[in-house]
């Protein structure tokens, strides 16, 4: 897959390769895990009127990639299918509120991320 998760000492990585980082105009989000609220994988709606800057969406096919303007907030949107999503809520964090994107084994990635959170 063209999305990878990494756990780093001080937070958790995403890196996009390929087509993927290409349509999304992004190669990675650095989010440190004191920015990180909340972590659920659930389904996940784009909203009619999110507002594309910069990325791809192609709203028919289910696909979006990239930095996503809605309801005053930033959004990091990587997938292409409607399928179980990571999605990570941020506070505090440089750009982005939620970073939602389409990974193998998602339920197991968020319960090592919670792991992570835990830890003192």
């Amino acid at each position: 897959m063209a999305r990878e998760i990494q756990f780093s000492d001080h937070g958790v990585i995403l890196k996009l390769s390929g087509w993927t980082a290409f349509f999304a105009l992004k190669f990675k989000i650095n989010m440190p895990y004191s920015t990180i609220k909340h972590v659920v994988v659930d389904y996940f709606d784009a909203p009619a009127w999110m507002l594309r800057m910069p990325g791809t969406s192609i709203a028919a096919l289910n696909i979006f990639e990239g930095s996503f303007w809605y309801k005053n907030e930033w959004y990091f949107l990587s997938y292409e299918r409607k399928v179980p999503l990571l999605m990570i809520e941020l506070s505090g964090h440089e750009k982005y509120r939620y970073v939602i994107v389409e990974i193998d084994e998602p339920a197991s990635v968020a319960a090592e991320l919670h792991r992570h959170l835990e830890r003192p």
